[in-house]
This record gives C-alpha cells, structure tokens and sequence, in this order.
C-alpha cells in the first residue's frame, strides 16, 4: 500500500499527503476546538468550534504548503530539480531531485521558506486587525494562523539540521570552509543536540502537568535529532560516492513489457528466468509505469493468466534520475521513498533502471583490492 497520494502539481511539482498528516489534521483540530479556540473566544456551539478547529487546522498546513513552494521555486529558479512536496505529521518537507553545488544556492533556498512565513503571519495579522475587536470564527481563525505562521518562522530558523536554520548554518559553514560534507556534520551534530533538547524540553513539561504538548514536544524532538543523525550518516555515504555517476552502476539491460502483457508471462519470463525485481511498463517508446514483486503479491496466483501487468502497475509517482546524476543523489531518493530501484532517463527516453543491487554490486567492486569502476 502506498504512503503517500498524489493530489495535484504545480509547476511541474508533485504534491501529495502522507497518511500521516490526516493524524496532524485531527490532533490541531482536537486541541484548537476543545481547547484554544474555548479559552481565547467563548460562547461558541460546539459544532462552532470543531469547524473552526478544522477550518484552522487545514489553512495551518495551506500555511506549510506556500512555505515549502517558496523553497521549491527559489530551488528551480537556481537550476535545480524539484520532484515533490509531500505534506506529513510534522508539517511538509521538498524532495529535492539535486542538492545545491554552492553555498550561495543553499542558503537562498533555506532561508527562503522562513521569510515566506514571516510575510504570512504579517499578512494573517494585518487581516486581524483589519477586522476589529471580535469573536467570530473569522477572527479566530486569522489570529491563530499569524500566531502560527510567526512561530514556524521562529522554529524553522534554529540551527537545527535538516530545519530551514541548520541549512542555513550548513550553508555559512560550507561557503567558509569550502568543504560540504565537514559543514554537513557540523550542522547535524548541532540538529542532534537541538533535537535531544526538545526531548528535554518534552519531559519536563509532561512532569509539570503538559502531558499532550509536552509529548509532541518529545517526539518532534526525537524526530529531528533521528533526522540530523540520518543526514550525518547520509553525508559519509555521499563522500564516498562522490564523482560517481549513475551511469556507471546503472543496469543498462532493464526489463521492460507492454500493459498487455499478463502478469503470469512478467514473473515468468523476466522475474524467475532473469531474477528481476521489477519490470517497465513501455507503450510507444515512452515508461508508462513499473511493475514489482509488491504489486504482484496483489494478485492471486490463480489470477495471474487473466490479469494483465496495466491492471496492478504502479502509474505514478514514478521516480526517475539522469544518467549524469551523481549516485549519492540517486541513493538519496531511494532511501527518501523507500525504493528498491529508480528509472534512469536522458531527455525523456528511458536508458536503464538503478537498484539498490546495483549499488551493492559497485560497493563489493570498489572494495576490491584493484577494483573501481572510475
């Protein structure tokens, strides 16, 4: 089952929603309606507040949305892939198809998303207080998004790695120094320790009586500092991969059949006979969709004569990196959505496919006495 759902695009990014961030919607809506909205306005119904309390909630995460396009379209505008804006439990997160190459891009592209929520909660307030001494909803749901929008602007900008301020700090660091990966482990050790301080944090607030904010304190803390210590070690990785191209782990021989195919002929002829783990789905010269193990353990074995690979493929999204790419990028994304294998296309025409067994087989190469592949 997928995890995350495909909604719309916008300028060619993705945006989609994890399963996740239905849980954030009811957690904000549940504590605005039975708790924020009835100690600042009183005399409201309840159905008053819950609607409130939803409408609030769902304009909070629009709120994150225009935050993470704004670092989107400042990353295009600097030549830049962006595949994505995918929407979470702790708010949203760009999947970057390229990292920046210079200190100047990434700290425009950081510093960018916290600006942009600065001039939001100007703007909520300024309605806010266009609107006078009130009550209403209106009221309500204006002076809670300026309040919010202010403080993600606040929290975004500590020097916590991977939050918008740890890149910025990552970005100074880097721009001084000249060395990427030193300025990465700088910023996440600081993203580490800031993260066990929200842990911290978290438990003496449970202690004094916070229990349900002190315990989203601790998580998030616990999930930022897991974050940096991820990126820490996705840094080491990276540096030894660096220079190395997919084009030269790629599987150049990838599997490939038409929708029409049925699914018994795929495992057949291109999972059991040639041991793969995933065949493209081309019509007319142009990759349609990927069929895998997973999709196929959908299906029955009794069915597999009747049904064909169009019925079960998985159609979007569909991941894809240039041959010219750098592994390290390419491993980012397989490890970012959790994939066994990437499509690899130049100018649009398919070229190979990237696994994570190719990765291995390289790693085994290049750790050979002798061995490379440079």
């Amino acid at each position: 089952m997928r995890s995350s759902y495909t909604f719309m695009r916008i300028r060619g990014i993705r945006i989609s929603v994890h399963f996740t961030w239905l849980f954030a919607v009811a957690f904000i809506a549940l504590t605005l309606s039975e708790g924020f909205f009835p100690a600042y306005f009183s005399g409201w119904s309840t159905a008053t507040y819950w609607s409130t309390g939803i409408l609030a909630s769902l304009l909070l995460f629009l709120s994150v949305l225009v935050h993470e396009l704004a670092h989107s379209f400042v990353a295009q505008a600097r030549g830049l892939k962006v595949e994505g804006i995918t929407l979470f439990i702790f708010g949203g997160v760009s999947n970057m198809g390229s990292e920046a190459t210079r200190a100047r891009d990434e700290f425009m592209i950081a510093v960018v998303g916290p600006l942009t929520s600065l001039v939001l909660a100007a703007l909520f307030w300024a309605l806010y207080l266009a609107t006078g001494d009130g009550d209403s909803p209106v009221v309500a749901v204006l002076f809670y998004l300026g309040y919010m929008n202010a403080l993600l602007a606040v929290f975004n900008m500590m020097p916590g790695f991977p939050l918008d301020g740890g890149r910025v700090l990552r970005s100074v660091v880097w721009g001084v120094t000249g060395n990427l990966s030193r300025a990465t482990n700088i910023a996440a050790w600081v993203g580490q320790a800031f993260g066990w301080s929200l842990v911290g944090l978290g438990v003496y607030q449970i202690l004094q009586g916070s229990v349900a904010g002190g315990l989203w304190m601790a998580v998030i803390g616990w999930f930022l500092s897991s974050i940096a210590g991820a990126n820490r070690r996705g840094s080491m990785r990276e540096e030894r991969f660096r220079g190395v191209l997919v084009d030269q782990v790629m599987d150049r021989g990838a599997e490939t059949v038409s929708s029409g195919t049925s699914v018994e002929v795929m495992i057949r002829e291109h999972f059991v006979q040639r041991g793969s783990r995933a065949a493209l789905v081309v019509e007319d010269g142009r990759v349609v969709g990927i069929a895998t193990l997973t999709d196929v353990k959908a299906v029955p074995q009794d069915r597999w004569a009747e049904v064909r690979v169009g019925e079960i493929m998985t159609r979007e999204p569909l991941y894809s990196v240039d041959p010219d790419d750098e592994l390290g990028a390419a491993l980012r994304m397989l490890a970012e959505h959790n994939l066994n294998q990437v499509i690899v296309l130049s100018d649009g025409q398919l070229v190979g496919l990237l696994s994570r067994a190719d990765v291995i087989r390289y790693l085994q190469y290049s750790w050979e006495p002798g061995g490379g592949l440079g």
